[in-house]
């Protein structure tokens, strides 16, 4: 073991290629951590694109929805994986529902704060394992990990789970985000290790 990680041996099953579990939480994020008053009343979340009908939730309305909680597995794509991590949110099928995505919508961009984009097929972003959480481990989330609200994709690498969400915007073509600009990959499948877009 070095650092909160250790290599993963018992675990081939559930761990990808060129990973490390840790069991600590590793922060990692491009540019500042958003503080939030704590009665979110002026925080919403936009769903818009190609959907029939755009809809902007409030923290309350979004915490009012049918809410789940579950268990996975999270890859990130600098090395490191946490298994067993618990989540309690909001399905993104939920979550869209009203919204009634368009058939031609074939991507999802994903809107953050200080205009930070990632990008994913719809398939995966409605995958019944996807969800947008707003606490992990029975804890509110904090504001490092993503506070009030964050996506979790686990099948792919950890940046394709956006923090600090805002919007979730339905295209019919895929739209490179910020890591994708600078060089990671357009899906990031953590099990072929497309890490990189040279991958």
């Amino acid at each position: 073991m070095y650092f909160g990680k250790e290599k993963a041996k018992k675990n081939g099953d559930r761990v990808p290629p060129n990973q490390n579990v840790t069991t600590t939480f590793p922060v990692l994020h491009h540019g500042n951590i958003p503080f939030y008053k704590q009665d979110l009343s002026d925080w919403n979340l936009n769903i818009f694109g190609l959907v029939e009908n755009p809809i902007t939730y409030s923290f309350t309305h979004i915490q009012n929805l049918a809410a789940v909680t579950i268990s996975n597995d999270i890859h990130c794509v600098t090395g490191w994986s946490k298994l067993d991590t618990g989540w309690e949110g909001v399905s993104t099928l939920e979550v869209v529902k009203a919204a009634k995505p368009l058939p031609e919508a074939k991507y999802v961009i994903l809107h953050a704060e200080e205009g930070w984009t990632t990008n994913l097929p719809v398939q995966d972003f409605l995958k019944e394992t996807s969800l947008l959480a707003f606490a992990h481990d029975g804890k509110p989330l904090t504001p490092e990990h993503g506070y009030p609200l964050r996506a979790v994709i686990p099948h792919l690498y950890f940046w394709k789970s956006a923090k600090w969400l805002r919007g979730i915007e339905f295209t019919k073509e895929d739209r490179a985000g910020f890591w994708e600009k600078n060089g990671y990959h357009m899906y990031g499948d953590p099990w072929e290790e497309q890490r990189f877009s040279f991958d």
